[in-house]
């Protein structure tokens, strides 16, 4: 997201799970001198310090705006929070920051943040979503996602996802919570971090070269077992769709519209990569009904000119979006090529 972004500053959202070592990861991340023009906001205080970081803390207070779902709530103490930070930047109280992290409740839906930045008059024209990172227990992982609603959409938000407690579980253990992992956000990039040892550059480098690939996902055809039965349960399903044909971007606009207009509660994550006819690729990228800005890629981050969209979706049968954009395709320009479909819970 960032070339395309301009003079924003870019904000890197650390989520995660009770317990899932958010801040101990952040901790060791703004240890690393290249990390000191970071500024911080966090929603609750952690057991490790971070005092010799420029470090605000957020109350939470959200604002459910009339007619809308839960995810599409403006956060004011996030507009207060970035608020205050903007107006002492720009007074120069804080010397130059590169970026803002913010570190979210164990419990904490981050569509909401997203929505507030995204949306909120001020905010859109000075910072702009850079990355989402959400830190997954190893020890507990399978068992909160089980369990928790939050963990799946804090899971399904993510562009990277952190697998920490490694070395607290056998290897089989993190090669099942890996696999988890895989099938419930095949658009992620996962790494794992013992005690929040890692590259700091890197944990911070967008990950949008990974955007709509699922290549190290396991990869099943959708069949009559699939296609039949839990229509109308709570499943949560991942879906690949491509296209060989160019999109036309209009067009393919209005269809997602229509589509986050009637089910974007039930869309917990959409990412792709799509062929409109330029040289490079447009990124989707999107939570729930909470769509990013679109970016131009000037060119195909691995060479292959072709529409790769993922959705990953609850109570929704991914055969009825398959005929929807088959019933679209005069206007889209393409129909779907291929799909692939994991059944996730």
């Amino acid at each position: 997201m960032g070339e395309a972004s301009n003079q924003k500053i870019p904000v890197i959202i650390v989520s995660g799970f009770l317990g899932s070592g958010k801040t101990t990861l952040l901790s060791k991340v703004l240890e690393d001198e290249k990390m000191k023009r970071t500024a911080v906001l966090v929603n609750e205080y952690g057991k490790v310090g971070l005092d010799h970081h420029l470090l605000e803390r957020l109350d939470e207070k959200t604002l459910l705006l009339e007619g809308g779902c839960v995810c599409c709530s403006t956060r004011e103490d996030l507009v207060a929070g970035l608020s205050s930070l903007l107006n002492r930047i720009q007074r120069n109280e804080l010397g130059t920051i590169d970026r803002v992290v913010i570190e979210t409740t164990g419990l904490a839906d981050p569509a909401p943040i997203l929505f507030t930045i995204l949306t909120h008059p001020m905010l859109q024209h000075h910072f702009y979503i850079h990355l989402v990172i959400v830190t997954v227990d190893a020890l507990n992982g399978i068992r909160q996602l089980e369990s928790q609603p939050e963990s799946i959409k804090q899971v399904t938000s993510a562009e990277k996802i952190i697998l920490t407690k490694t070395d607290m579980v056998e290897a089989e253990q993190t090669t099942a919570v890996k696999k988890r992992l895989m099938r419930l956000n095949p658009s992620a990039e996962i790494l794992e971090v013992i005690n929040g040892e890692t590259d700091s550059e890197a944990l911070f480098l967008s990950a949008e070269k990974n955007a709509g690939s699922g290549a190290s996902r396991p990869k099943r055809s959708v069949g009559a077992e699939d296609a039949g039965h839990e229509q109308g349960m709570l499943v949560t399903r991942s879906v690949s769709i491509l296209f060989d044909d160019a999109l036309d971007w209009n067009a393919f606009g209005l269809w997602l519209s229509m589509l986050l207009y009637a089910r974007g509660e039930d869309l917990l994550r959409v990412k792709g990569l799509l062929d409109v006819g330029e040289a490079g690729p447009v990124v989707l990228n999107g939570v729930q009904h909470i769509i990013h800005p679109p970016e131009h890629l000037n060119e195909w981050p691995d060479g292959i000119r072709r529409s790769r969209l993922i959705f990953i979706m609850k109570s929704i049968d991914p055969l009825l979006v398959i005929d929807s954009l088959e019933a679209f395709q005069h206007f889209l320009g393409a129909k779907p090529s291929g799909m692939e479909l994991e059944v996730i819970i």
